[in-house]
């Protein structure tokens, strides 16, 4: 068996953390990832749209199959004011067995874990089937030309995954504590009420909108969308943001707007939701005679992945790693593996998410080499 060293995903993670790619900079993140894959044996394809950097990165050996998939993103979200920070934000330095900086935990540790045990796995095992890793500059924006970009390049040059573990932080204390099998969709909806200005004085002159607003809000919020569901926690629906633009106390403002985000389990889908919604914004506007436009973004709908063979193998590798039995979990935010469910069935695994977006932001290096373990035991598993 030929000799080599294996790759650190500490050294690895520090490196990445050094490169500025606050989204969408690419920062050298993407450039350093494909040297490194390609000195493997990878070969590497820039998947850029409209000046989004991507990453797709192939090993393919004689035994063409099976395909095993990674996910991830090397893009960051601001770091806030730099002087707040105990440690430089892109300084990627490691003290008292932490690796600080913004985007170690989110999750240039996981793109670096799952990157060292991609090759180490492929130097010892050059025959056993194809590894492709995919990896992004575009999940903490609006993720319109990023893991969608690459995975539409993929159908045009007819690549395919089996199965695909995304990278993302999942854990949210210990290492080992939850899988994600799962994420509940998401939407904003932004209402802007047209009324008419008047004195505060003479209320019965104007037609008042913020107070067609207030009364819209509440009854959104105080509406009990579902109890949950088998494998999803119950749908929740936040006001963000009520805006008049307005600074007169004895001015009826002629506009109002209004902006709520709903989280939603697989009990609803999103256009049952904005039937629901513009229903209410038509009644309340009837109600206060005001006219009330209803703007919706959807990003993610509900998915999920059947508990399976790929969910069996991560939470039992995870179990032997860690001594912890994995919760399969749909909690948390949404992800690129809401694209990638399209194509081939996706869990989510990877360290801790305490730190994320935060001040400080960092990750306990033992995690880091641990985490790589994990990927290279569900590699060998997986080809075995």
């Amino acid at each position: 068996m030929n000799k080599f060293v294996p790759l650190d995903p500490v050294a690895l993670t520090s490196e990445l953390v050094r490169c500025q790619s606050v989204t969408p900079v690419e920062g050298g993140a993407l450039a350093l990832l494909e040297n490194v894959l390609t000195s493997a044996g990878f070969k590497c394809d820039r998947v850029d749209r409209n000046e989004v950097p991507n990453l797709f990165a192939k090993f393919e050996s004689e035994k063409t199959s099976p395909v095993f998939g990674f996910n991830g993103h090397t893009d960051v979200v601001p770091t806030g004011a730099p002087e707040e920070w105990n440690h430089d934000p892109f300084g990627g330095e490691i003290v008292d067995g932490w690796l600080w900086g913004r985007g170690s935990a989110d999750m240039k540790s996981g793109v670096a874990a799952f990157v060292a045990a991609s090759i180490d796995f492929v130097r010892a095992n050059p025959n056993a089937g194809t590894i492709i890793i995919t990896i992004t500059g575009d999940e903490e924006a609006d993720a319109v030309d990023g893991t969608t970009a690459i995975l539409d390049w993929m159908r045009v040059n007819k690549e395919k995954m089996d199965v695909c573990l995304v990278g993302e932080p999942t854990c949210p204390n210990t290492l080992g504590e939850m899988i994600k099998i799962g994420r509940r969709g998401s939407l904003t909806a932004k209402f802007h009420a047209h009324g008419t200005q008047g004195h505060s004085a003479y209320p019965h002159r104007a037609r008042n909108p913020v107070a067609a607003i207030a009364n819209l809000a509440n009854r959104l919020t105080e509406t009990v969308l579902d109890e949950g569901s088998e494998n999803f926690s119950p749908t929740t629906l936040v006001v963000t943001n009520i805006d008049t633009g307005n600074t007169a106390n004895n001015v009826i403002p002629g506009h109002c707007q209004a902006t709520v985000n709903i989280r939603f389990n697989d009990l609803h889908t999103s256009a049952s939701l904005i039937e629901w919604l513009q229903s209410e914004a038509k009644a309340t506007a009837a109600n206060f005679n005001v006219a009330i436009e209803t703007k919706v973004k959807v990003t993610a709908e509900c998915f999920l992945t059947p508990k399976g063979e790929l969910s069996d193998l991560v939470a039992r590798i995870v179990q032997q790693e860690t001594g912890q039995q994995p919760v399969l979990s749909t909690s948390g935010g949404t992800s690129d593996a809401r694209f990638i469910k399209n194509i081939c069935p996706v869990v989510e695994f990877g360290l801790v998410s305490k730190t994320i977006h935060q001040v400080d932001e960092r990750v306990n290096i033992n995690d880091i080499v641990l985490l790589k373990e994990i990927y290279l035991k569900v590699l060998r598993e997986y080809f075995a």
